[in-house]
């Protein structure tokens, strides 16, 4: 299965572009920080962080729902890290993904096998990790960090790799 979705670019001014998405969603105004723009919309690099915080956490939803579980509460916060390369360029060189998760009526047999897998089901961060780190972390409301299974492997990005269709796990 392939599936096109396509965006569409305005030049305004200076850094400034209107991004159209298609008839049924409204536009969005971007820019660069200053110095180099106004600051007046959010930059590439923000976009970027959140696409892969937003995939994540309905990747997350999608695996909680599919052990009947609930979803109320769940949040994150995304940092987009950028430093410059060898050639002196600036380039994203890690994503950090905080979720945070309401574990007040979450079973915990079930919660196990939802951390196991939600990440395999993120589109986004699958195919952007083949290039740059993605570092999750999952924690509950109190701050306290949710432990990855024992029996998952680390996590691998297999961007690239022929795959099954992913949502039908």
């Amino acid at each position: 299965m392939t599936v096109q979705l396509d965006v569409s670019l305005r030049h305004l001014q200076n850094y400034q572009f209107l991004i159209d998405f298609g008839e049924t969603l409204p536009q969005l105004f971007v820019d660069e920080p200053d110095p180099i723009g106004a600051g007046e919309g959010p930059c590439p690099e923000q976009m970027l962080a959140a696409c892969v915080a937003n995939c994540l956490c309905g990747s997350l939803v999608f695996a909680l729902r599919k052990y009947r579980q609930p979803t109320a509460g769940l949040a994150a916060k995304a940092s987009c890290h950028v430093e410059r390369n060898e050639a002196g360029r600036l380039r994203v060189s890690a994503i950090d993904v905080a979720i945070v998760l309401d574990l007040a009526s979450v079973e915990a047999d079930r919660l196990d096998k939802v951390l196991a897998q939600f990440r395999k089901f993120c589109t986004v961060s699958e195919s952007v990790e083949a290039g740059v780190p993605v570092r999750v972390t999952v924690r509950d409301t109190t701050g306290t960090r949710l432990p990855e299974p024992d029996t998952v492997e680390p996590h691998r990005s297999t961007a690239g790799q022929p795959t099954q269709e992913r949502r039908d796990a």
